[in-house]
């Protein structure tokens, strides 16, 4: 690396005490308001469907301009960000994100909602990769798993305590406060970001390829609205979702063949070169389909399986909360001289036998139980977390983390959809397939049926009694599906295991990944 490139890379003077705290806490609040405003407003759709007198096909569409438009313009926000400096990039997305959360908070229809949702989207991209970049610069590389230690703890208020904060506000007050909230957090963190991040980032600008941005554009947005829209569409049953795969293949196809000829490529692809960043990616994009896979399947399953209420629901939560926070605390102490792999492995482990254990709950769910089980799979989640970032970015230079980090936070977003679409359409069929089955059985030819005495509630002539015995059997079938869904969570991370021969160990490469939270 050249002198000025070095002088580029890093501050003139290292930064500690305090102020490295402070900066900490603005870069951690900056893209914190982007992940709290995902997750509560999901928990608030069905209140803003009642109001604004819409479908649940339609009010989707809240979440799914936004996320369309939030993967689509990662990437460039990366890009950006080597051209005009990440500093002032972060409080133009900070102003932008905070400004459409208002407009959608005052909005009268959904079309409207729909276009600020969007708008929000475009700067809200800007938020993760961005802050992520600049964290990793102020602090020195023997030092990334303290960074990434702050990070983990921050990143997992939002969905930990986004769906308590989302059931809150959707049970006591209206749904625009779901995205009213934006307000305050993003004003503390303009104000913290503006008074306390240096400046850095800025490179010699390179040539701009527009084709690129384009098909790359295209591939994703394609592939996000199949993700979210697919389920409901029967995917490949619908002819939009088959036109949605062949222009988004195409597109991504074109955008690859551009990127290994072009001069000037959007994405430098020599990033998935460095065996410890092409694995972090891998597993990190696992992280997002576990992560909300569960989100998406744990709240509906006490809900419906075990009766509790969406508030409930939203306080078992709060214990995997505090096991991350504590996992993203004490894991610095394990990666000083072990192998972090070993670390990262035995966190996956962990990850896949509590859920294999939901798969065993039944209608009985038991309330300490589950806490118990969340706060043990958010040990692990924290164990997880904090040394992947560290390792995946210890050996990228430099000049290529910007890039690095906008696409690590684009698969990231991309494994969220994919976990959200992979487990809400297989809890569908196998409710569907199961309930099929259940159904072979219940009727006055079944063998069980003839040798016992069925409850007085239920009746196989009474239109009364076969309304409650439908119930039941609908009930039980999507309990079924709901352990075979935990079940199959438990088996992907299982197999992914193995991914972790992809990385090196960083103490045999002579950079260390240091732990604790002191500096």
């Amino acid at each position: 690396m050249s002198p000025a490139a070095a002088s580029t890379a890093a501050p003139a003077a290292p930064i500690r005490g305090l102020r490295l705290k402070l900066i900490t806490i603005a870069l951690i609040l900056a893209p914190l308001i982007q992940v709290f405003d995902t997750t509560i407003v999901s928990i608030a759709l069905r209140q803003m469907q009642g109001e604004l007198s819409v479908t649940q096909d339609q009010i989707a569409w809240v979440l799914t301009s936004y996320l369309v438009t939030l993967s689509v313009f990662t990437p460039l926000w990366g890009v950006l960000g080597a051209t005009y400096g990440r500093k002032p990039l972060i409080l133009i997305a900070i102003v932008g994100f905070t400004t459409f959360a208002l407009l959608s908070g005052l909005a009268t229809s959904l079309e409207e909602i729909m276009v600020w949702r969007a708008l929000q989207g475009i700067f809200g991209a800007a938020l993760l990769p961005l802050a992520m970049s600049s964290l990793l610069s102020v602090y020195p590389r023997e030092e990334f798993s303290v960074a990434m230690a702050w990070w983990g703890v921050g990143m997992m208020f939002g969905p930990v305590f986004g769906p308590t904060i989302g059931g809150y506000v959707a049970e006591y007050h209206s749904w625009r406060w779901a995205f009213y909230l934006n307000l305050p957090l993003g004003l503390i963190a303009f104000v913290m970001v503006a008074w306390m991040v240096p400046e850095g980032g800025k490179r010699p600008a390179k040539p701009f390829n527009y084709f690129g941005f384009v098909t790359l554009g295209i591939s994703i947005a394609c592939l996000q609205y199949m993700l979210d829209r697919g389920q409901r569409l029967d995917w490949f049953d619908s002819d939009l979702m088959v036109a949605c795969a062949l222009i988004g293949g195409a597109a991504f196809w074109m955008f690859m063949v551009n990127a290994l000829t072009s001069a000037s490529p959007f994405i430098d692809t020599t990033i998935f070169r460095d065996r410890n960043y092409l694995g972090g990616t891998v597993l990190r994009t696992l992280f997002g389909v576990l992560l909300f896979g569960s989100l998406v399947l744990l709240p509906p399953f006490v809900q419906d399986i075990g009766g509790y209420t969406i508030l409930d629901s939203g306080l078992f939560m709060a214990p995997r909360g505090a096991g991350t926070m504590l996992g993203s605390f004490i894991c610095g102490y394990f990666i000083r001289t072990i192998d972090p792999r070993k670390v990262i492995g035995l966190a996956m482990a962990t990850i896949a036998i509590t859920m294999w254990q939901l798969s065993t709950f039944t209608e009985d769910i038991p309330r300490t139980a589950l806490m118990v089980n969340n706060f043990i799979q958010g040990l692990a989640f924290g164990i997880f977390m904090v040394p992947l970032n560290a390792v995946a970015f210890t050996t990228m230079s430099a000049e290529q983390r910007d890039t690095g980090t906008a696409f690590y936070s684009l698969l990231n977003n991309i494994g969220r959809g994919f976990g959200v679409a992979l487990f809400s359409s297989y809890l569908a069929s196998a409710s569907q397939r199961y309930q099929a089955g259940l159904v072979e059985f219940v009727s006055p030819a079944s063998d069980a049926f003839r040798h016992i005495t069925l409850p007085s509630a239920w009746s196989l002539t009474d239109p009364a009694g076969i309304a409650a015995l439908d119930r039941m059997v609908t009930r039980q079938a999507k309990l079924m599906a709901y352990i075979s869904d935990f079940q199959l969570l438990a088996i992907v991370i299982a197999l992914c295991i193995p991914v972790l021969l992809l990385m090196n160990n960083p103490h045999k490469l002579g950079k260390p990944v240091t732990g604790g939270l002191g500096g």
